[in-house]
């Protein structure tokens, strides 16, 4: 993060904190108000995390602010943005994927089709390297940071009042980078992932028809926006009509996945897979 960037960011944060401090609310009383979890709230006041526009929305309606004041800190945001453009170096451009998670961090419900690649928040730190460093114009720098972040906000997995579900076909389990050995990691974490209260892990496995052709993964968080992922970009859309597009034609693929005791089988099988594998293929 740059310096006039990092300046922005911190500004904004001081100027929401002021304000819930005029309201008399406490971090945990806004969070809840506004929908959003209290480390978003906490990392946005002390300039660690940019809200994204909806979860800004959010925390000024909850914190009741005027027209003016709303404007106040929208301009605030800009700000920040602005800043970002700045100092982004010539030709350079942050991976693909920082989108989906800023919006599933500020969801209470999130869930996520994929047909190719694992969920962002599935996703083991070597994993997710992989996932950045395919952009074509990703610097060293730029990954770490993303995989940094992405780590870092896989906590909304542990968070009790969350729910995760997600939805894969067989198709991401058997599409696999750099090694064997980085896969059977991944898949062992899945199997940790899926044991957790506040998710559900399917998947739609090679012997099932899928009810849709799928042609890109997409994330739905809560019931206001849906993550739209291509190979290159992610586009955020919080139209009402096409939203609850998505959430029908994630209903179809999550009825056609098997989830718990099938869902596990399946892993492991896959893991047998890739132990057999070895060393005998490499990238």
């Amino acid at each position: 993060m740059g310096s006039e960037r990092r300046d922005r960011t911190k500004e904004l944060g001081a100027r929401l904190r002021g304000l819930r401090a005029e309201a008399g609310l406490t971090g945990a009383a806004l969070a809840q108000r506004a929908g959003v979890g209290q480390p978003t709230v906490s990392k946005v006041e002390t300039g660690r995390m940019v809200p994204s526009v909806d979860v800004l929305a959010r925390l000024s309606h909850a914190l009741g602010l005027d027209e003016s004041t709303a404007g106040e800190v929208r301009e605030l945001l800009a700000a920040v943005e602005a800043a970002s453009d700045s100092d982004q170096p010539a030709g350079g451009a942050t991976p693909a994927g920082t989108t989906v998670d800023e919006e599933v961090r500020s969801a209470q419900l999130v869930r996520s089709f994929q047909c190719v690649v694992l969920p962002a928040m599935l996703q083991s730190a070597e994993y997710a390297r992989h996932v950045f460093a395919s952009a074509p114009t990703a610097t060293a720098e730029e990954v770490g940071r993303a995989v940094g972040a992405r780590v870092e906000r896989q906590s909304v997995l542990y968070e009790p009042g969350r729910e995760s579900v997600f939805v894969l076909t067989e198709g991401v389990l058997r599409t696999w980078p750099g090694t064997p050995a980085l896969m059977l990691a991944q898949l062992d974490r899945l199997l940790a992932i899926e044991s957790l209260s506040t998710v559900r892990l399917g998947v739609v496995p090679w012997r099932r028809p899928v009810p849709v052709l799928p042609r890109h993964g997409f994330t739905l968080c809560d019931q206001r926006a849906v993550v739209v992922e291509t190979f290159g970009s992610e586009r955020v859309s919080g139209d009402a009509v096409e939203v609850a597009s998505y959430e029908e034609t994630f209903g179809r693929f999550e009825q056609a996945a098997v989830f718990g005791d099938e869902a596990r089988e399946l892993l492991l099988l896959v893991m047998k897979e890739f132990r057999d594998l070895g060393d005998a293929v490499t990238p």
